[in-house]
Formats: C-alpha cells, sequence, structure tokens
C-alpha cells in the first residue's frame, strides 16, 4: 500500500535522498500511522468492552499513544526539511532525531501504564469473556501491526531515518505485545484460567524494554557517533582513485541529518610534486565528494617525503612492529627532523577508543625506533579514529 501511494503522491519517489522526497515520505508514513493506529484503538477498545480484559483495553491504549507518535512523527519531518538559516546553519535534520527519541518515551511511559493497570488487575482479579470477535480484531491488529513494522523499517532504510526505525521498533513490539493478549484469551477459553493479569505484566516489560532500546538508539546519533563504515569507504575510494593520493587520515563525518553530512579529512600527496597540481587534485576530490555524497568536504593536503631511504626505512620498520603486536593501529604523518647529536622521528598514532591505556602503546613505539637506531628519538601524537 506505501509503495503504491508513494507512486501516486510523491513526484520522485525513487530519490531517496533528495529531502523533499525524505519529507514526503516521512509525511505519508506518519500520516498512515495515524489513520491505522486510530482505527486499531477504536475496535480494541470495543474488543476490551465486551470482554472485560484489562490486558486488551491496555493495548488499546497502547494504540492510542501509538496515533499521538505518529503525529510527533509528522512534526519530526517536517521541521527537518527546513532551510538553513542564520541561527541553523547546518539545517534543522537532526529535529527527526529528537522526534524519535520524543516516539521512544511514548513506547516506555505506555509500558509503565500498562504494568500499572496489570498489577491492579492481579490485585483486584475479574473475570474475562470470551468472545470471537475480541479474537478476530485481535488477529487482524497483529497481522496490521507487522505490515506497520514491514513499512516503517523499509522506508527508514531507504532515508535514513532514525525516526521511522522507532517507529518499526514501536509497531513490531505492539504487534507481539497483542499476540500475547490473544494467547491468553484462547487460553482461558480451553482452561478457563485467567492469566490476563500476568499477560499484562509481561507485555508491559516488553514494551518498556523496547522504548529503552529505541531512546539509546536515537540518542546516540545526538551525542555524536562514529560515522558510518559505508560513507567513510565511499570517500576513501573516490580519494584514492586519484593517482596524486598517497594516503588518507583524520576523516570525521558530521551528520546533521535528513542527508547533511560535513565531511572534512586529511590527503597526502607527495612533497616533490607540483603544489598547483596538488591543489587542483584536491579541489576535484572535494568536488566529487560532495555531488556524490551529497555533502560539504574540505580536505587539508599533507605533502609527505617519499624519496628518502632513510626515513622509509624507519617507517617500514615500525609499521612492522604495529603490524606484529597490535590490532586496528596505524600511524601517518611520518617525518624526520635531523640534528647535530639526535634525530627526531615525528609521526601520529591512530588508536581505537576500546583501547583503556594508550600510553603503552606510544611507549613501546618510543623503544622500537630508539631501538632501532640509538639516535633516533620518537615525538608521537595520538590521533583517536572518529
Amino acid at each position: 500500500m506505501i509503495t503504491l501511494l508513494a507512486k501516486i503522491f510523491i513526484k520522485n519517489h525513487n530519490n531517496y535522498s533528495d529531502s523533499t522526497t525524505r519529507t514526503a515520505y516521512g509525511t505519508l508514513c506518519a500520516i498512515t500511522g495515524i489513520i491505522l493506529n486510530f482505527l486499531l484503538f477504536v475496535f480494541k477498545l470495543l474488543a476490551g468492552m465486551i470482554s472485560g480484559s484489562v490486558a486488551v483495553t491496555a493495548d488499546a491504549v497502547n494504540n492510542l499513544s501509538d496515533s499521538a507518535s505518529s503525529v510527533v512523527t509528522l512534526m519530526g519531518f517536517k521541521i527537518s526539511a527546513k532551510k538553513p538559516d542564520a541561527d541553523h546553519p547546518f539545517g534543522h535534520g537532526r529535529s527527526e532525531h529528537i522526534a524519535g527519541l520524543i516516539v521512544s518515551f511514548f513506547i516506555i511511559l505506555m509500558g509503565f501504564e500498562l504494568a500499572k493497570s496489570s498489577f491492579s488487575k492481579l490485585l483486584h482479579p475479574e473475570d474475562i469473556k470470551f468472545s470471537y470477535l475480541t479474537v478476530l480484531i485481535l488477529v487482524v491488529s497483529v497481522a496490521v501491526k507487522l505490515y506497520m513494522t514491514f513499512y516503517n523499517r523499509a522506508v527508514g532504510k531507504k532515508i535514513c531515518s532514525p525516526t521511522m526505525y522507532a517507529s518499526a521498533t514501536d509497531s513490531i513490539s505492539d504487534s507481539i505485545s497483542t499476540a500475547v493478549v490473544l494467547l491468553s484469551m484462547l487460553f482461558y477459553k480451553f482452561t478457563s484460567i485467567n492469566i490476563d493479569p500476568y499477560c499484562g505484566i509481561l507485555v508491559s516489560l516488553f514494551v518498556f524494554t523496547a522504548g529503552i532500546r529505541s531512546a539509546l538508539e536515537t540518542i546516540s546519533p545526538l551525542l555524536g557517533e562514529q560515522a558510518d563504515p559505508k560513507v567513510t569507504e565511499k570517500i576513501e575510494s573516490i580519494v584514492m582513485s586519484y593517482p596524486e593520493a598517497l594516503g588518507i587520515h583524520d576523516m570525521i563525518v558530521h551528520n546533521y541529518g535528513n542527508g547533511s553530512l560535513i565531511v572534512s579529512l586529511h590527503v597526502e600527496v607527495s612533497a616533490d610534486g607540483d603544489i598547483l597540481t596538488m591543489h587542483d587534485a584536491i579541489d576535484n576530490m572535494e568536488k566529487e565528494i560532495g555531488e556524490k555524497l551529497c555533502c560539504l568536504a574540505t580536505i587539508h593536503m599533507d605533502p609527505v617525503v617519499s624519496s628518502n631511504p632513510e626515513l622509509d626505512a624507519v617507517k617500514e620498520a615500525v609499521c612492522a612492529f604495529i603490524d606484529k603486536n597490535y590490532k586496528n593501529v596505524s600511524i601517518h604523518d611520518f617525518r624526520m627532523v635531523k640534528g647535530q647529536t639526535h634525530t627526531n622521528i615525528i609521526f601520529d598514532v591512530v588508536i581505537p577508543f576500546d583501547e583503556k591505556d594508550p600510553s603503552k602503546i606510544v611507549e613501546a613505539l618510543k623503544v622500537t625506533v630508539n631501538g632501532y637506531n640509538s639516535t633516533y628519538f620518537a615525538a608521537i601524537n595520538v590521533d583517536r579514529s572518529y
């Protein structure tokens, strides 16, 4: 249905990187969610009144909150589509993450409310009435929620939207919780044992956990998370396709949401090359990265000496030591400054964030350099991989 509606109402429905298309998809999914969730609320509320089941009624209220969540999603996409201004020069894309966080809080709240009502029924049990109409409503509800999970996740993947992923998480938790309620109804039918309050508590725990997980997933990009490996690999592929590029390091990718990326990196070029030719190549790299990834790219040109056998030999020794002893550690900006009594070997070492004591690696590298030649002393700067 979403695919059909997208073809009808979204002009460039296959251009997922376009901000207008992203907003249109978000709006379409949000409005669909509002309508479907409200219909589920009405029918489940009816089923809850017929059966007297606290779990069914709580599940109905959960769907009403999902309609409110879809409204928040709609607002998030509308705000994120606003053009950059003087106060927000990088756009308003991160409002999507905020919307996703609000949706997550709705999920957590509903988990809490469901637990409270279930405990109340546990302390003051009431008989429930089995109804085939209630069973039918619950079965249809599970199917609808599974469908909503599918289209939210599919659209979220296409337009890289954290809000859509949060909505998908909400929908799958709803489908499972409704399935548990359905099973409790069938169990009561065939055994006359009322496990409705227990199922309500079980559902509340599941919903609460899903809300916490969804909140953590939306908080991460707001705090600033590591760049998508596919993006960094694409950037590196573009840069290294130029013969002037000898290496790449210090890459930082800032994601401001809604397809807004700011990229900065260092590219190593030969110190013996013509500076104007190298600068022209750097300009072309920036332009190609910007066009292919729809981002703003800034490249720092790093000249490196590539015709010094003495420097190459000590660098090879350091690299061999790193390959033998450390995982995911690399070096760059390797240079030599000769003096009358000693020679400084200066370089940066990139150490993973999960390395608890970088100083041990630095000291080991200093010993390696000095062991290679007693007149060599290493001046090392520690870098982190962003």
